[in-house]
């Protein structure tokens, strides 16, 4: 497939709108290769098992694999991330939380996620298994708000893993930014399930220890405005 020369200047939801998934693994190959050939072998392992676990998966209209590949793109492109292992844990920061079994392997039972993780920690070490572990929801109780779980847990993981806070605010845009990509009623519960952590991210991104520069904090800052005013058209509609 041939691709425009400005591929590496396109919007990533431009790309996927436009070009799908080849043209967001097209993009990925460009960002990686700034890398030497050791981080680019490293990133291409982590994506081919992304690739391998999320087979199947489907988000709304595109294969998972997208939403994935935008998250360590945005954080190479517009946050500047050079660490390998923030940019590994970032294409495999779903695997745990949806596919413990299959990359724990044959024979593990028990306790899946932790033995999920311990894969990753053979395969790419154990940095990579605590921040894909930071990022990870845990077992929700069925008697609490899974929403109200879900934005406590993302407040107390990401308040003692400044690298984590990157991966998941590159995750958050995704979701949130994107959520007008999203179909039907589902459209409303992402967005109150989001709309209360952007001032949780724009306080965290704001701390002196989080590792990104002051631009990339700005960029982050216009991102999270972006979502707000998304997620308030959605939800604050006279009736």
């Amino acid at each position: 497939m041939t691709f425009p020369a400005y591929l590496a200047t396109m919007p990533m939801h431009a790309i996927t709108e436009i070009h799908g998934e080849p043209g967001l693994l097209e993009r990925f190959r460009m960002e990686i290769d700034a890398f030497g050939p050791a981080a680019r072998e490293r990133l291409t392992e982590a994506l081919d098992l992304a690739a391998e676990l999320h087979r199947d998966d489907r988000r709304v209209r595109e294969p998972y694999l997208n939403h994935l590949l935008r998250v360590a793109i945005r954080m190479m492109h517009h946050y500047q991330v050079r660490d390998v292992d923030v940019i590994v844990a970032g294409l495999l920061h779903d695997a745990v939380e949806d596919h413990p079994a299959e990359l724990a392997g044959p024979g593990a039972d028990g306790d899946l996620p932790g033995a999920a993780l311990a894969t990753l920690a053979a395969r790419f070490g154990p940095r990579v298994a605590g921040l894909v572990a930071a990022v990870t929801n845990p077992a929700y109780d069925p008697d609490r708000d899974r929403h109200e779980q879900y934005r406590e847990h993302v407040a107390a993981s990401l308040d003692a893993d400044p690298w984590a806070r990157v991966i998941k605010v590159s995750d958050f845009t995704d979701n949130g930014v994107g959520v007008i990509h999203t179909l039907g009623p589902k459209v409303t519960r992402l967005a109150a399930k989001y709309r209360p952590l952007v001032p949780v991210f724009r306080e965290l991104i704001g701390r002196p220890d989080t590792p990104l520069s002051a631009p990339v904090k700005r960029h982050i800052f216009g991102q999270l405005d972006l979502a707000e005013e998304r997620f308030a058209a959605i939800l604050d509609q006279p009736g």
